[in-house]
């Protein structure tokens, strides 16, 4: 075992070193100038380049099996268009990356290409610092997933971060993934369900990336008034509306040479997603009332929990813009679907919450890990987490029993009655439990109404509602 994974070493830093001094680019350009120029830059970083003028000659070089790592290609070309060249390139090697160029007038022309399978485009006139950057990032990319194939290879490797529980293998291929993409600087695009913990996977990444010493700073669009958004994002100057006293830095200047997180992303209003676009491409903005250009280093990492292809669909989210962040997507699965984390899960939240109110447990029944590991969890982890803490707040034993484990069956798939292998008290129904589990928080709060809510998981209004159905007259209403 320990043989194979030197071996594996041994080859990611191989292929690491390939690719950084001898990947084999082809481009395709049919102006002789900016072909010669591309040839020679790209070539002063160690990289083999051919570079032929028109798309059929690149077809028969790719089909002659010249081992190409990259492609670069213009996508206005006499004869086979580039959009033609690339539809046929990906049916010949669909894992080789694509960067198209184009003119700044055929935006639409790039996001079909994108569609097509496109990993990156340049609009024209760029500089060719700009086309290295883009270059090696692809190259980073390819290299990071060929590594990733490996490590899940071999030996079944365990991967383990601060504060992230996750021994099942669908998570164990998420933190594979946040390990290979973390030391790049590509844009990632964490998708998955509220709760699962997103922002936890963005820590990570900007832990164990280049930037780890500079800032993290996290932005929730759904948090902010959609009037105030752009001004926090990009920041103002004096004047610049009523109220702006002094000039302020929005959360872009403040990330400069670290991460910005920007959580639910698919909440973007539609005219703050075009600058958001701007400062992906061209890595500078304008605060809002200022004509200063402002010029940035900062890596992006966004996060959802909507569908946004569905939202290209409904048109509410730009196609450029989903591809300009959707470099390397990382899709975090429900808590449903990775239930060998739950028992590592409850006893992390059962050791902390009994450490944060000075108590001590044995830990947690058969019976009460088994509803929790049955339960849908449709709050994902998040809603564990919660579970948990209600749990030690209320149990009076030594160990959590069922009896102390609270979940909402009218979410989750679980039914709960009084059949064989109930934890319910004898005689009782599931409404007469809650009920008393009501007047046991009431209980312990000394009848403050917030404070048996907050015990409870309700909103005050829900539990206003339930002592209604008690007969209890809710004084502070």
């Amino acid at each position: 075992m320990v043989h194979a994974f030197v071996s594996h070493c041994r080859r990611s830093r191989r292929r690491r070193l390939a690719y950084k001094q001898m990947a084999n680019i082809l481009i395709i350009e049919d102006e002789p100038r900016m072909r010669r120029l591309l040839e020679i830059t790209l070539g002063e970083d160690g990289h083999t380049v051919t570079a032929l003028g028109d798309a059929e000659t690149g077809i028969r070089n790719l089909r002659a099996g010249n081992g190409t790592d990259l492609i670069v290609t213009d996508l206005k070309l006499p004869g086979m268009t580039g959009l033609e060249f690339l539809h046929e390139a990906k049916h010949i090697n669909a894992a080789i990356p694509v960067v198209v160029m184009t003119a700044y007038g055929s935006v639409e022309t790039a996001v079909e290409a994108m569609k097509a399978g496109a990993a990156d485009y340049v609009l024209k006139p760029f500089t060719m610092a700009e086309m290295k950057l883009v270059v090696n990032k692809e190259l980073d990319v390819r290299r990071m997933r060929e590594e990733n194939r490996d490590l899940r290879e071999a030996l079944g490797k365990r991967y383990k971060f601060e504060n992230i529980i996750a021994p099942s293998p669908k998570m164990q291929a998420v933190l594979a993934l946040v390990e290979r993409v973390a030391p790049t600087n590509s844009t990632v695009l964490i998708g998955g369900e509220s709760g699962v913990g997103k922002d936890l996977i963005a820590r990570a990444i900007h832990q164990n990336s280049r930037r780890a010493s500079g800032p993290f700073v996290k932005i929730n669009s759904t948090a902010i008034p959609e009037t105030l958004l752009e001004s926090e994002l990009f920041g103002f100057e004096k004047g610049a509306f009523t109220g702006a006293l002094a000039s302020k830095p929005g959360k872009f200047e403040l990330a400069d040479k670290g991460t910005l997180f920007l959580d639910e992303i698919g909440d973007i209003p539609a005219p703050i997603q075009v600058k958001l676009l701007r400062v992906l491409q061209e890595r500078e903005f304008e605060r809002l009332g200022g004509t200063r250009t402002i010029k940035v280093d900062v890596r992006l990492l966004a996060a959802t929990n909507r569908d946004l292809r569905a939202a290209l669909e409904e048109g509410t989210f730009r196609e450029d813009l989903y591809y300009r962040l959707n470099v390397v997507p990382i899709d975090i699965p429900p808590l449903r679907d990775r239930k060998e984390d739950i028992p590592e899960l409850v006893t992390h939240f059962l050791h902390r919450f009994a450490r944060e109110n000075g108590r001590h447990f044995n830990g947690v029944t058969q019976a009460a890990m088994k509803l929790l590991i049955d339960y849908h969890w449709p709050g994902n982890v998040r809603q564990l987490e919660n579970t948990i803490e209600r749990a030690v707040a209320l149990s009076t034993g030594p160990a959590i029993e069922a009896g102390d484990v609270h979940l909402d069956q009218g979410v989750g798939r679980g039914n709960v009655g009084n059949s064989a292998g109930s934890f319910l008290p004898d005689g009782m129904t599931l409404e007469q439990w809650e009920d008393e589990m009501i007047r046991e928080a009431l209980r312990r709060a000394n009848g403050n109404k917030s404070q048996a809510a907050r015990l409870l998981g309700l909103s005050r209004n829900a539990l206003r509602y339930r002592l209604g159905k008690l007969g209890v007259e809710d004084e502070e209403a």
